[in-house]
């Protein structure tokens, strides 16, 4: 793996972190994404599409079309990068902000839509696609996705890899610390992408930890941790790749386990109940923006010949057909309203009933569009 190069565009405590781009999008000396020309456009055309979803979902919550919704901009490059470096038998634990990594590894992109539109179903492992449900309650994915990397440790299935992400609120859980000792003791195939984008929720990394970087918090487990610069996606590719490689086939002594520090940024809110102004400096953010992920892939593209205007305007119609399509089949998705009361209680007590007849009683008098947002 080529040397780390330092990144002097943010503060010292970000720096030294493996890096292929600098901030124009030019190719280091040394270094090699080791991905082909038509690799890279793919990978960006998923970065694009990535981040046109997230817009077009938070319209949809705006709109009160779908549920409370975790946007991704900003991380969308790293996600997706990490789901390139997965074989098709890997299993991948996603987070609730993971949609992009979720959708690379196999989901579909009216999947990603159909939970947030209260369909039930829509949070069931789909057949054949390697993806666990997402994980709402903070770091329970991490003892999860080591007991899974063990489980095929001891069936002695060397060709699978599990990868797990989390955020930097994350570590401040038991469960983290758990996870990843019982993966150092029982040295599992597993690679763990600590998503630092600088807030948990409004609580900065700074309070999240004493220790310099997270990345460092490996040693304690006797695994390899590692930094990456989050914003540039072919650096996050090489440094997962060769992560799903040494959990498969370590060679020469070395440990399965990884823990990756993809140093990034939330550009927008935690979710859309957030108000992000309210606990950080929109200045700060604005200095991030200027090393946008995907900005940096497309001037790499352009500067090696394999992309240009028109390509480009191809890739962003087929984007937008996708993702209108993707909107209308979910929302084609019915879900009879009873639904919510079921598999609540064993037996439906008497409150949960009368609560029950009155939607009953509602649906009587105004009739089954009032639920469907097509009125009678």
């Amino acid at each position: 793996m080529a040397e780390i190069q330092p990144d002097s565009n943010i503060e010292s405590e970000f720096d030294q972190v493996f890096r292929i781009l600098d901030d124009d999008g030019h190719l280091l000396p040394g270094v090699d994404p080791g991905l082909s020309g038509d690799k890279r456009l793919a990978m960006y055309e998923d970065i694009k599409l990535a981040r046109h979803f997230d817009q077009r979902a938070i319209s949809l919550q705006r709109q009160g079309r779908i549920a409370t919704y975790a946007p991704m901009t900003g991380q969308e490059g790293s996600q997706v990068a990490t789901s390139y470096a997965l074989d098709e038998q890997d299993w991948l634990f996603p987070t609730y902000r993971e949609h992009a990594a979720k959708y690379v590894h196999g989901v579909d992109l009216p999947s990603l839509l159909t939970a947030l539109l209260g369909y039930r179903e829509g949070y069931a492992v789909p057949e054949g696609v390697n993806v666990m449900p997402e994980y709402i309650p903070i770091a329970t994915q991490v003892p999860h996705a080591m007991g899974m990397a063990w489980g095929y440790t001891l069936q002695g299935k060397d060709d699978r890899a599990v990868l797990c992400h989390l955020g930097d609120g994350a570590t401040s859980e038991g469960d983290f610390h758990e996870g990843l000792n019982f993966a150092g003791v029982f040295d599992v195939p597993s690679v763990f992408v600590c998503n630092n984008n600088q807030w948990a929720i409004s609580v900065p990394r700074e309070r999240q930890t004493a220790s310099e970087t997270i990345a460092q918090k490996a040693q304690s487990y006797g695994i390899e941790g590692i930094r990456v610069d989050g914003l540039d996606p072919l650096a996050v590719y090489v440094v997962t790749r060769e992560a799903i490689r040494k959990a498969k086939n370590p060679v020469d002594g070395e440990r399965r386990p990884t823990l990756i520090e993809s140093v990034q940024y939330r550009y927008g809110a935690h979710t859309t109940s957030d108000d992000p102004s309210v606990y950080r400096d929109e200045a700060d953010a604005d200095k991030w923006r200027k090393r946008d992920p995907l900005k940096r892939l497309e001037n790499h593209l352009y500067q090696t010949g394999l992309l240009d205007s028109e390509r480009e305007a191809e890739i962003q119609a087929r984007i937008e057909e996708q993702v209108a399509t993707a909107i209308e089949t979910a929302e084609a998705v019915e879900a009879a309203p009873e639904q919510i009361f079921e598999h609540v209680y064993q037996e439906t007590p008497d409150r949960l009933q009368a609560q029950m007849d009155e939607l009953n009683e509602l649906r009587k008098k105004y009739g089954e569009g009032a639920f469907s947002g097509v009125l009678e």
